[in-house]
């Protein structure tokens, strides 16, 4: 059963929103609109373009050399960096939350059969990161 969010209502929607425009429609003005996660969402659009060359790295070690993050589609791809960026720099956030609340957000832009494969990239690459650094 697809739930639908409002993206009003979910900072991790309106995250992958903004990553998605700057990545792939090369928007240069990110504005962000009030919200009560406004600071979050700001720190999460803003480290992950800070980061994205090593967030590109760690997914490229991480997920093994079979795997080609190039082919993935370009949503994929965003919630892939942004997801990593929680991983690797929101210690304080459980694994467990970090895909949960991005795979609700993901309902929102992809289809359930991309959503399977969503939840088993993110659990290899949560539990690949956080064992590394912790």
């Amino acid at each position: 059963m697809r739930t639908h969010f409002n993206p009003k209502n979910n900072p991790r929607v309106i995250i992958i929103q903004k990553l998605y425009s700057k990545f792939y429609n090369d928007e240069n003005d990110l504005d962000f609109p009030k919200h009560r996660f406004k600071k979050f969402i700001k720190d999460i659009v803003y480290g992950t373009i800070e980061r994205n060359d090593l967030i590109l790295d760690e997914l490229n070690n991480k997920l093994g050399e079979d795997f080609t993050f190039e082919k993935l589609d370009k949503i994929l791809q965003t919630i892939l960096k942004a997801a990593t960026y929680e991983f690797m720099y929101k210690p304080n956030l459980s694994i467990n939350i970090i895909i949960k609340e991005y795979l609700n957000s993901s309902n929102f832009f992809i289809e359930n059969s991309q959503t399977k494969y969503l939840n088993a990239l993110l659990d290899n690459l949560g539990k690949k990161l956080r064992s590394n650094n912790a």
